[in-house]
């Protein structure tokens, strides 16, 4: 169906464009201050360190939603192969095909757009075939690094998981944050934990990515709101699926992504995170989550660490 005027209502409350000038390609990365990364480095405490990303691997999350995003394809090309001759050093090698957004990933600005346009305001169109995107690629992000945050909304509400058909709500954020202690402020990289990722862990890739929970579009207005620069969750989708709104598909990447300018994540692992924040008390920490700079990409792997 048509993006609907309720949409486009929501639109104009989070939109961002110009707010950092014509000329920006980061959108709400302004926000991550050298001031806000000083702060998040203060407040680690024991150095725990979580990782949050899905090993990739060629039976990885994808199961043929999305045509071209493939799994990891990986292949040796050389193996223990002496390249200076007889008896020198020997070096194996390796190659990969797969899809940027195939497991744990960032999307870029221009991952989607509506209509026409992409943050900022300039026209689809720039992206281009061999070109890639003209503006806002991956390789435009200078750092994802600061105060991660998890919002652990299947915890607060006491369940390991949230069932297929919940739309997180800007409600349940708020009760996820009274349940950690904890304050979202301005430059954070929330992450918001439902639990899903535990059917694919289990083996089920296709239970894993329908039904799924995820974000309402109710959410990009909290996010705006309490000025986050990144987002991300342990879904296959990032919002829920199939869409709350029957026939509106991806209204809250659009929203994120196009009017507000603020990179997603999706296919974070989040459990061993959930537990760990759970034993320390604590549900900030320091967050390394920086993107694999390919030119022109729309969306890239990442490898994120939390360190409390």
């Amino acid at each position: 169906m048509p993006l609907s005027a309720d949409f486009h209502a929501i639109a104009g409350r989070v939109n961002n464009w110009g707010r950092w000038g014509a000329a920006d390609e980061i959108g709400t990365l302004n926000l991550i201050t050298g001031e806000a990364v000083r702060a998040a480095a203060a407040g680690v405490r024991t150095g725990r360190r979580v990782p949050l990303a899905l090993p990739l691997r060629a039976d990885g999350v994808q199961a043929g939603l999305i045509p071209g995003r493939v799994n990891p394809l990986h292949t040796m090309v050389q193996i223990n192969q002496e390249i200076f001759g007889p008896d020198t050093v020997a070096t194996s090698d390796d190659a990969v095909t797969m899809g940027l957004q195939a497991g744990t990933h960032w999307d870029a600005l221009p991952h989607v757009s509506h209509s026409g346009r992409l943050y900022n305001g300039r026209p689809a169109a720039t992206i281009t075939a061999h070109g890639g995107a003209g503006f806002s690629g991956i390789d435009k992000v200078p750092y994802v690094v600061g105060r991660g945050v998890l919002l652990d909304v299947a915890a607060a509400k006491g369940v390991a998981r949230l069932p297929g058909d919940h739309a997180v709500t800007p409600e349940d954020l708020d009760e996820a944050a009274e349940f950690g202690r904890v304050q979202v402020r301005p430059g954070d990289v929330v992450l918001v934990r439902t639990g899903q990722v535990q059917v694919y862990l289990a083996g089920d890739k296709h239970g894993y990515g329908h039904p799924s929970p995820g974000l309402s579009v109710r959410t990009p207005e909290w996010f705006h709101a309490h000025d986050v620069a990144a987002v991300a969750n342990d879904t296959l989708t990032f919002e829920i699926f199939p869409p709350e709104i029957e026939g509106l598909w991806l209204p809250v990447h659009a929203l994120d992504l196009v009017e507000m300018g603020m990179l997603q994540g999706q296919n974070w692992n989040l459990e061993k995170l959930s537990t760990a924040c759970g034993e320390e008390g604590r549900y900030a920490f320091f967050l390394a989550a920086m993107p694999e700079p390919f030119t022109g990409a729309t969306g890239t792997p990442v490898a994120p660490v939390a360190v409390l």
